[in-house]
């Protein structure tokens, strides 16, 4: 190993979890026992090492009864470096959706899709069906890298794209798990046939030299414990921020030169999202520059920073274990000592970008090769069909009948790759008779905001997120359209816990649970997600949202620069100044008093979708119903 290993004390200090990382036999157990138990559930080790292999246990919390046992299911979560799903994974977990789960598939943040609803009985014939189609599971969730991120449009002449979408599955590629449980427990043994590994990958993984791998140990980069927690990583291209790249464990930034040939990759390293309310020794982080490296070093480098975590990283304290605190408690300057160590070689100087920006790639683009693809705004990544709504129902008819491609964004999106210019106008029909709204017709508040599952079935949620965000976004356009921002946008995103996987921290305006019904509101973060929001409300009733963002939203409206977005604008005035202004607000006397109704979580996707077919919003569409309505009594 390198000249200076961890400190006993480190190495003495483990969690449980590290304990059953090591008893597993490289993930094997208690999984292959428990998973042929006659019962409903795993153990808590069961389930501790069921997440490496792409799968939390849950309950639906809207199914509880007390003294009755919990409606146990399983949520199962693709790896998809780069988000490509090809057709024939997709129609697999569009059936899947329907035969085990609960009917509708989810894109997630990190550019895969979640299966929610599937019972224990079920899990292997899930997962052997996606195994079979192309896809795995392995590695979507655990104290390892997990999905590979990358910018998720196919633009085929522009050679930074190309190279941002090879080198993501290369990485992911390099960081997958090589025990041989997943197949074992899976396929019982069987090794199905998958796209061969880059030649470069498997000797990177193989050479050492300086620490990085355990020889004769069946995981050479991982070893017996694995990483100390999860690990995020992307490759992405010079401006493009489409991937958060700042939240990342890892950033791998592509640099060609002006013919468009690869020179090497700068290297940002410690962001991550995650934190626990009340624990003000978690907090989310930005990712720092830490370099250069060659192309022909990139792997050697990859591996150098993931062992100088695998190492070093807090094995006892789960909540201080991503890479973020320990270069926060190193320093920029240390952990690139070390990273050099197991590199064996100092990394060259950080390379100049241009500034950065967020891309959402809705709508048509030519891919440059002649076709073309077609980005599909999915509300909070839920493919579903419900009244007149037939999302899932258009994507598995195009998918189908004209065999494309999809790409999941890290938006919660997808494009649809691959469209021939012959068949464009078909697509659109489909989507058109299946109730999909164009994306113009889309309100920008919705367009750009993301929530996570929470309620009713992660476990960790403290209240509700995605089933409570179309509302939310209703009345902050009712607001907004009031004061006379009708033609304003700025990125929202909420989540049901503090754990940030909707990524609120570098929203303009963020909502993480804190209580039920009830969030801390953050402010401040980029338009383009390069700035961390800050805390501006601890404790927010959800009930008195309007009456806390009109007075912010009118300073806005008046005090505002030219072009200035509302995140850059709190940012620039300070909170001191918009506190004080919201202090010293009276609501003009003329405003007329509005009241709230709450509907159900159906009854509102119907509302919306009949609103999207008939261009009003869904405000006007409930006020003319309930006029039809009261007018006939």
């Amino acid at each position: 190993m390198v000249a200076s290993p961890p400190s006993a004390d480190v190495a003495a200090k483990r969690s449980k979890v590290e304990d059953l990382k090591e008893q597993s036999q490289h993930l094997r157990e208690p999984v292959a026992t428990e998973l042929q138990e006659p019962t409903n559930r795993f153990s808590e080790a069961g389930i501790q090492i069921l997440k490496f292999h792409g799968s939390y246990q849950q309950d639906n919390r809207d199914n509880r009864v007390k003294g009755q046992e919990k409606d146990y299911q399983f949520m199962l979560r693709t790896r998809s470096p780069a988000g490509y799903i090809p057709p024939q994974l997709y129609l697999t977990l569009d059936r899947l959706a329907d035969e085990y789960g609960n009917h509708t598939l989810r894109a997630t943040t990190r550019q895969g899709f979640q299966l929610h609803g599937i019972l224990k009985k079920n899990l292997k014939a899930a997962i052997a069906a996606i195994i079979r189609s192309m896809g795995s599971t392995l590695g979507a969730c655990g104290d390892l890298n997990r999905n590979v991120m990358a910018p998720p449009a196919p633009f085929r002449d522009r050679p930074e794209y190309r190279l941002a979408y090879e080198y993501a599955h290369r990485i992911a590629d390099l960081l997958t798990p090589q025990t041989g449980a997943y197949y074992e427990i899976w396929l019982d043994g069987e090794k199905v046939i998958s796209a061969e590994e880059h030649p470069e990958v498997k000797a990177a993984r193989q050479r050492n030299g300086t620490g990085t791998i355990f020889h004769d140990n069946e995981e050479p980069i991982y070893g017996d414990h694995y990483m100390p927690r999860k690990f995020k990583c992307c490759v992405t291209v010079p401006g493009d921020n489409s991937v958060d790249l700042f939240s990342q464990d890892l950033t791998l930034v592509v640099i060609t030169n002006k013919k468009g040939d690869l020179e090497g990759f700068n290297i940002y390293a410690g962001g991550g999202l995650g934190r626990t309310h009340n624990k003000e020794d978690t907090f989310a982080r930005m990712a720092d520059e830490i370099g250069f490296v060659a192309a022909a070093d990139v792997y050697d480098a990859v591996k150098a920073i993931v062992a100088t975590q695998r190492d070093y990283g807090d094995r006892y304290n789960r909540r201080h274990a991503r890479l973020k605190y320990l270069i926060h408690d190193w320093g920029v300057t240390k952990f690139k000592a070390k990273v050099e160590e197991y590199f064996g070689k100092p990394l060259a100087p950080f390379r100049p970008l241009p500034p950065w920006q967020y891309h959402d790639f809705l709508g048509w683009h030519s891919q440059g090769d002649g076709k073309f693809f077609y980005g599909v705004s999915i509300a909070n990544g839920r493919i579903l069909d419900r009244g007149s709504f037939k999302l899932k129902a258009a994507l598995k008819k195009i998918v189908k009948e004209f065999n494309v491609p999809l790409r999941v964004t890290p938006h919660q999106n997808v494009l649809i790759c691959d469209v021939a210019p012959n068949q464009q106008d078909a697509i659109q029909l489909i989507l058109q008779q299946h109730g999909i709204p164009d994306v113009s017709a889309i309100d920008s508040l919705e367009r750009y905001s993301m929530a996570c599952p929470a309620l009713p079935t992660c476990g960790l949620a403290i209240t509700e997120s995605e089933r409570a965000i179309p509302g939310i976004l209703e009345r902050i356009r009712r607001l907004m359209d009031r004061l006379g921002l009708e033609d304003e946008h700025f990125v929202i995103r909420m989540t049901g816990c503090p754990n940030g996987c909707a990524r609120p921290y570098l929203a303009e305006l963020g909502f993480v649970g804190i209580v039920p019904g009830t969030y801390q509101t953050w402010l401040g973060g980029s338009p383009h997600q390069t700035r961390l929001a800050q805390v501006y409300i601890e404790r927010l009733p959800i009930t008195e949202l309007e009456a806390t963002l009109e007075p912010l939203l009118v300073y806005y409206r008046d005090r505002r620069h030219s072009g200035e977005s509302f995140g850059d604008f709190c940012h620039r005035v300070g909170f001191e100044a918009l506190r004080q202004f919201a202090a010293s607000y009276t609501p003009p006397a003329t405003q007329r008093k509005r009241y709230r109704v709450d509907v159900q979580a159906e009854q509102y996707q119907q509302l919306k979708a009949l609103a999207a077919a008939k261009g009003v919003s869904v405000a006007a569409l409930t006020r003319q119903a309930l006029q039809q309505y009261l007018s006939a009594q």
